[in-house]
């Protein structure tokens, strides 16, 4: 049995550990509640850029764009957002695990495809595995602007304007709770998936409607990945403060239990004592 000074070192170390988890939780706590109230402050954004996109596409006849078209794929480009720090429980392990089996059930070649990694984490798992990473982007604040992380958006769409690659996915958690974040698989381009989400309404066009296309789609594309880094944040957020409050029950749980254990500890060194004072007593008689 450990003596009773290494109990009582263990209790003090986990009080102090305890502390420090209980303040990450407070303080991601905070964050979380500004990153959900920036995630879904963009959503009316989305859904308008979204209608206008699609009242073009769909209501124009005889407009098209190569952002708009499939074509024969011969690269599939992955955008993964992760984060830049760890201590968020499963929120990083979740979405490298899906991705990490998505691509290798799609591709038999690692020319097949490139990786657009945002977020350290990410970004060093890929290359520790030696899978192409073409872009990446490490640092990006809590509170993301879209200035932060404009030059890494614009390069990405720019690979599928380029025709480096011919589709591309984003994977990413998407909030929904405190308690739940869900990894979701997303693809980006070609937009061929956009509909309007009810009736649409009607607009004039100046100029033409491919004119406006041509401006419109790359920033529908950008609004998108944009989007996802802010819902990634909020569920970032939300999973470290889960983490951290498990931590915290963990250590307090654990400290109860080191406290039963040097109390017994004490009582058995007490009766010990008595006992051979005791005994001490009786052979000097």
């Amino acid at each position: 049995m450990a003596s009773l000074r290494d109990i009582k070192s263990r209790i003090t170390s986990t009080k102090k550990t305890s502390q420090i988890t209980k303040a990450m939780q407070m303080v991601s706590a905070s964050k979380m509640n500004r990153a959900e109230a920036n995630a879904r402050a963009f959503v009316p954004y989305m859904e308008k850029i979204q209608e206008v996109v699609a009242s073009i596409a769909h209501g124009s006849n005889g407009v098209a764009h190569p952002m708009l078209v499939s074509r024969p794929v011969k690269k599939t480009g992955y955008l993964v957002i992760t984060s830049d720090r760890g201590l968020a429980g499963a929120y990083n392990s979740s979405v490298l695990r899906h991705v990490f089996k998505t691509i290798n059930q799609r591709h038999k070649s690692s020319d097949e495809y490139v990786i657009i990694a945002i977020g350290r984490v990410g970004r060093d798992f890929f290359v520790s595995r030696k899978m192409p990473v073409e872009l990446e982007v490490v640092g990006v604040p809590d509170q993301p602007s879209f200035a932060d992380i404009n030059d890494i958006v614009k390069s990405t769409v720019g690979l599928f304007k380029n025709k480096q690659c011919d589709e591309l996915y984003m994977y990413y958690n998407h909030y929904v709770s405190a308690i739940q974040q869900d990894v979701t698989e997303k693809k980006i381009l070609p937009l061929t998936d956009i509909h309007p989400a009810g009736k649409m309404t009607a607009y004039e066009f100046e100029p033409s409607p491919e004119e406006i296309l041509e401006v419109l789609l790359p920033q529908y594309a950008e609004s998108l990945i944009y989007g996802a880094i802010l819902d990634g944040k909020a569920s970032e957020h939300a999973a470290r403060m889960t983490a951290m409050k498990n931590a915290t029950d963990n250590a307090s749980e654990l400290i109860d239990s080191l406290s039963l254990v040097y109390n017994r500890a004490r009582q058995a060194a007490i009766t010990q004592e008595i006992t051979e004072i005791v005994g001490g007593a009786a052979a000097l008689e």
